[in-house]
């Protein structure tokens, strides 16, 4: 008998994790002039829908993604009430050369830098470029790696329903 219940609990709390939700991990990560920010709760506090893309200078298919994302951005920030917020995980060598990449690709985006090895443990990814969708709440909702041309309408289907749209 005792073994049973043990059996029910253990099978029980398997459940439980499998079905847990995953939420914005408790993490900071710092703005372009180099103040602090935990992004669960930035994510908590916007209300918006959160859409999370980690890139590096040195990444192609990231920068291309970012492009694609950039020409439908706009509508998604009216539509679906979303914020992209694109975090860099270039070391401090590379760092400096963010701004000037932002401003000559246009990108209005919100800019984080985090540390390539927390950002990559606390998100659980290996490649980027990494996206993933956050609901208001801070659920992680969508999560995908690379870039194939196209993939912003896949994307946006996950921003809708994040938006609940």
């Amino acid at each position: 008998m005792k073994q049973a219940t043990f059996l029910f609990f253990f099978v029980l709390g398997i459940c439980f994790v499998a079905n847990a939700q995953k939420t914005i991990p408790n993490v900071t990560v710092k703005t372009l002039d180099g103040q602090t920010v935990n992004l669960q709760e930035y994510a908590k506090k916007s209300g918006k829908v959160i859409i999370i893309d980690f890139w590096a200078t040195w990444c192609t298919p990231c920068k291309k993604e970012l492009d694609a994302i950039a020409d439908v951005y706009d509508d998604w920030k009216k539509k679906y009430n979303a914020e992209l917020l694109a975090i860099t995980i270039d070391n401090q060598r590379a760092l400096p050369k963010v701004p000037g990449i932002v401003s000559a690709q246009g990108w209005e985006y919100t800019i984080f830098a985090g540390n390539e090895e927390t950002m990559r443990n606390a998100f659980n990814f290996q490649t980027i470029p990494q996206t993933l969708v956050a609901d208001p709440k801070g659920n992680i909702v969508y999560e995908h790696n690379g870039y194939v041309p196209g993939g912003e309408v896949e994307l946006e289907k996950a921003v809708a329903k994040a938006a609940g749209k």
